[in-house]
């Protein structure tokens, strides 16, 4: 949003560098979580809004944590959309494809979690519905993303490591993309157990991600490097450093002893969202590989 008074004021000039903006939106996002999260623990804790423990962790974690506040993903989501509006370029249509997974799939979380709290059980929306929900609305951004984005690398599957080893999927880049922003949502979704667990490793591939972004949207930089060029996908590295400043910013009450946890509303949103910059950066094999703990546990769930 800012981005649009630099040409108005030379002094802006400064918040051109994507490294600038990447760092104040890391900053900022840090800030809005940290400052609101005390208040929303509190509102939360007096209207009751917690969730039920999952019985598979330690016993000891699932008798001190009853009663704890749910819902926390609304104070991340908060933090990193507002954050990602005030220091991206809002012209971009990366940045709004990543915009719509992560409120999207916040807002599925959000109705999962109430009913889970109406209920007063774990049975929210039946794993079904929830499937089908996650089916449409990863349709409507791949769709989104086919018609207003760079159709020269989107059918492509890149391989990491290797120079010219392209994979062209051609019709089914759709059922692909839709796979990756179910898996991961539903991945990060699934390692959510224990007081930081998943926040932590999201940290660290929403870091990898910034640095791959940057790189990727940069010429010079990618061929360097020899991985694909993709223009104007440096502006991600921006959501992505949202992501780790009110990730960061969460830790704060989610680390041991958890004072609130995420719920599916910030697990859906930010698996989804991983998995929404891995399609736009082409490094989806990549997020498998640094997203490993996610694929662990998944696996091991299965």
């Amino acid at each position: 949003m800012l981005t649009s008074f630099i040409d108005e004021f030379s002094f802006l000039n400064v918040f051109r560098y994507l490294t600038f903006r990447t760092g104040l939106s890391l900053i900022s996002s840090l800030i809005i979580v940290f400052l609101i999260g005390g208040p929303f623990i509190k509102y939360f804790s007096q209207k009751k809004i917690t969730g039920p423990i999952r019985e598979d962790g330690p016993i000891d974690h699932v008798f001190k944590k009853i009663g704890t506040p749910t819902m926390g993903g609304v104070v991340i989501l908060i933090g990193m959309l507002l954050s990602t509006l005030l220091w991206a370029d809002l012209s971009n249509i990366y940045i709004w494809f990543l915009i719509f997974v992560a409120s999207s799939f916040g807002i599925l979380g959000a109705i999962d979690d109430f009913l889970k709290i109406k209920n007063h059980n774990s049975s929210g929306l039946s794993p079904k519905l929830k499937f089908i929900i996650q089916i449409f609305l990863a349709f409507i951004a791949v769709f989104f993303l086919h018609k207003l984005g760079d159709h020269l690398h989107l059918k492509n599957l890149y391989f990491p490591f290797f120079k010219n080893l392209i994979f062209n999927m051609g019709i089914f880049f759709i059922p692909f993309y839709i796979f990756i922003i179910i898996a991961s949502s539903n991945a990060v979704n699934l390692t959510d157990g224990l007081d930081g667990l998943a926040t932590v490793p999201v940290i660290l591939v929403a870091a990898s991600f910034a640095f791959i972004c940057y790189v990727a949207g940069n010429t010079v930089f990618s061929n360097y490097l020899q991985i694909p060029h993709i223009e104007e996908l440096g502006e991600v590295s921006i959501f992505c450093g949202a992501i780790c400043g009110a990730c960061l910013g969460f830790l704060w009450y989610n680390a041991p002893p958890a004072k609130i946890f995420m719920g599916d509303t910030g697990s859906l949103s930010l698996g989804g969202s991983l998995g929404a910059i891995s399609i736009v950066s082409k490094h989806e094999i990549v997020l498998a590989i640094i997203g490993g703990l996610f694929v662990l546990e998944t696996v091991s769930v299965i």
